[in-house]
């Protein structure tokens, strides 16, 4: 989520801001593993790269709030999440959900825990009926 906060936010290129994440994130520290940047990276660029989709979802799930209008990290934590309940299929969607709860606990507010998940649990059942 991080990195697609630099992408928003900081108008950055989608891979100079994964670029920067992992530099500046583990600039003193050991690097993250291949499989988690691999990870993370490729949800990022997958996220950026069907924003189209995402946001139509979004926006068809929910009343009167465009992506746009959303507070920024419920924006893109429920961007992120879409994206993997598209590309991920192996992935349960509990699992994917759950992990965006997380998030939405973690940087954003309670309120938003409860708006991302009545979100996540309607574009899922909208993903299945595809």
């Amino acid at each position: 989520m991080q990195i697609l906060y630099q992408w928003d936010v900081g108008k950055l290129d989608i891979d100079r801001a994964i670029e920067t994440f992992f530099d500046l994130q583990w600039a003193d520290a050991q690097p993250p593993p291949d499989d988690l940047r691999a990870f993370a990276s490729g949800l990022a660029r997958g996220t950026v790269e069907r924003l189209s989709d995402v946001d139509t979802l979004i926006a068809n799930t929910t009343e009167r709030w465009r992506p746009e209008r959303m507070p920024v990290v419920d924006r893109l934590v429920l961007r992120m999440a879409v994206c993997e309940l598209l590309r991920d299929t192996g992935t349960p969607p509990a699992v994917v959900i759950n992990e965006a709860l997380e998030l939405a606990r973690t940087f954003s507010t309670e309120e938003s825990v409860k708006f991302v998940n009545g979100m996540l649990d309607g574009i899922r059942k909208k993903i299945n009926r595809l």
